[in-house]
């Protein structure tokens, strides 16, 4: 569905709210119920006033109290049901909207997430995404609720006021109504104008939450390099963008409500003065029917003023709900459902590989690998020559341009991408762990796993014993900052994790760069128990760690411009030899 109808969000909002429907009609009905009492008030206590005005005058004799006290017990019933009504017809709206509505909206977009491409989480920042989620979703149940709570209250108080006033006194009720078309118009007119400032204000709401998140997530580097200041500065641009946009949205949304209170505040100045003076000539039946018709004028400021506030809101509304539906909109990767015919044995080929992620840049042009079961094959190469995109392409995030990719003989576009992940283990330069315990990490890439699986695995992977000396051992909680492991111990546990796994594909993205020495030659132990029998894709910056490697491949530019073993390249004495020379030169 296209965005660019701006008129199509309304309906696009009523659609999504269907599955509420039934609970919107019951939130209706309590509406009308909270009406009935609002407007019956009025005319009941007019009722009221003529009986008190009755016995002042001395036309009427009795106890007034008697009287009068039926008619108070009425009247004390109708407020304690408006209250009761709106108390009930809140409790409503607030469960289904919040509890139904908004959640359900958020975990479709939830996952939706996980069936767009990769490259759009690459290329949108996570405090845009999270904005959407959280801020604009909540708009949009909030304006939801408002459709019954404010407009459908509003609307249908209006009409059920104006037909009391008219059976009342049809010239005073003309005196109230003659303004009301003019306040909608120009209310409709005024909040329009705000819709563009709201999406400006929910974009750089986004791009301010995305500024916070990326300066806490790197602050250690802004401490390191002294660039609060600079930080700060950008923090405050894009604040200023904001406020600037949300102060233009809310002033043209807000400006409405005081021209209908102007409005309404003429008109209850004519009825007390003409409806003085219709009283004095004798014109209108009593003093309680002028009474009525000012209580009713008193009450017909709210509903004008709940409609001016909704139609505001919904050009706030329609910004938010635009972001939201432009990302539920969004094209999801096309996944095949093919499977491979039985657990893969490690071929790996790419035949004529292109791919680019930019098509006016290509990348990656003509690749051809042969990869064999069990091979451990190294990728070298300059930055920016493919490497870490060999990975992306065979963990199918992203897709190829052209050529095949198959395992075993089969081609990759024919499998399913969890089925193709299934098939690989990962470690990378960058280790990740979650906040939870040391088992539970572990076993990440098999969930089902024993105690006695984690601990087996992690033996293999030389990491039990420091885990053991632990205060709860495989029970130690990994706090948020990860400061109770070294960096050593992370990567550790990340290999252990991939041997839990045990799958025949292996990827490895030089993962002990990031250590000393002396934890590099654990970590060598404890990868060389994690490859044997697998095929091995070992990414490398390193090239001490690949010299017994079965096969290198040097890319330059996303072509392999040399393949062989480490003595083979280096009596070559090319490319391969070069880079080899650059790091190991005296």
């Amino acid at each position: 569905m296209k965005q660019n109808k701006k008129e199509n969000m309304i309906l696009r909002l009523l659609k999504e709210a269907k599955p509420i429907r039934k609970w919107l009609l019951l939130a209706c009905g309590l509406c009308a119920l909270i009406i009935a009492c609002s407007v019956a008030a009025p005319k009941l206590l007019g009722s009221v006033i003529d009986t008190l005005y009755a016995y002042w005058e001395g036309s009427r004799e009795g106890d007034l109290l008697k009287t009068i006290l039926p008619s108070l017990a009425l009247l004390l019933l109708l407020y304690m049901g408006y209250s009761l009504f709106s108390y009930l017809k809140m409790l409503l709206l607030n469960r289904v909207v919040s509890r139904h509505f908004t959640c359900s909206l958020r975990i479709r977009m939830s996952d939706k997430i996980k069936r767009l491409p990769v490259s759009y989480v690459d290329q949108t920042p996570v405090g845009d995404i999270l904005s959407r989620m959280t801020d604009d979703v909540s708009t949009i149940g909030n304006y939801i609720h408002e459709i019954v709570d404010i407009l459908m209250t509003g609307f249908l108080n209006i009409a059920a006021i104006s037909i009391m006033m008219l059976m009342e006194d049809w010239r005073l009720a003309l005196l109230v109504l003659a303004l009301t078309p003019a306040s909608i118009w120009l209310s409709t007119i005024l909040s329009a104008r705000s819709e563009k400032h709201f999406h400006a204000m929910f974009t750089e709401g986004g791009n301010l939450n995305a500024h916070v998140e990326e300066a806490f997530t790197n602050f250690a580097t802004t401490k390191a390099y002294n660039l609060e200041a600079y930080t700060e500065a950008g923090h405050t641009a894009i604040n200023q963008r904001r406020r600037e946009a949300e102060a233009k949205a809310n002033f043209t949304r807000s400006i409405v409500r005081p021209i209908i209170t102007f409005s309404n505040a003429l008109a209850y100045i004519a009825i007390c003065l003409i409806g003085g003076w219709l009283l004095i000539s004798d014109k209108i039946q009593s003093v309680g029917v002028l009474v009525t018709i000012l209580l009713y004028a008193k009450q017909f400021a709210s509903p004008l003023e709940q409609i001016a506030n909704g139609i505001g809101e919904l050009q706030h509304t329609k910004a938010a709900a635009r972001r939201v539906f432009k990302l539920l909109d969004l094209e999801e990767e096309k996944d095949a459902t093919g499977v491979l015919p039985k657990e893969a044995e490690g071929y790996i080929r790419f035949e004529s590989v292109d791919f680019s992620y930019d098509k006016d840049s290509p990348l990656i042009e003509n690749l051809n690998i042969d990869v064999k079961k069990g091979q451990n094959v190294a990728i070298v190469g300059p930055t920016g020559a493919g490497k870490t995109t060999i990975v992306n392409l065979l963990m199918r995030f992203y897709d190829i341009d052209k050529g095949r990719i198959l395992i075993d003989g089969v081609d990759c576009a024919t499998l399913s991408r969890e089925e193709m992940r299934d098939q690989f283990a990962m470690v990378l330069q960058d280790t990740w762990l979650f906040r939870g315990t040391i088992a539970e990490n572990v076993a990440y890439g098999k969930p089902d796993a024993t105690r006695e699986e984690i601990i087996a695995a992690c033996d293999r992977a030389y990491c039990d014993h420091f885990i053991r000396t632990l205060p709860e051992g495989y029970d130690t909680l990994i706090g948020d900052d990860m400061s109770n492991l070294s960096g050593g111990q992370k990567q550790l546990l990340t290999i252990a994790r991939a041997m839990l796994a045990d799958r025949r594909l292996l990827i490895l993205d030089e993962a002990t760069s990031n250590v000393d020495t002396r934890t590099e030659v654990l970590l060598q132990k404890a990868m060389d128990n994690l490859m044997k029998e697998r095929t091995c894709f070992v990414i490398a910056h390193r090239l001490s760690t690949i010299v017994d490697s079965d096969l290198i491949l040097v890319l330059d530019h996303g072509r392999i411009v040399e393949q062989g073993t480490h003595k083979e390249l280096l009596a070559k004495k090319g490319f391969y030899h070069r880079i080899y020379t650059s790091q190991y030169a005296i």
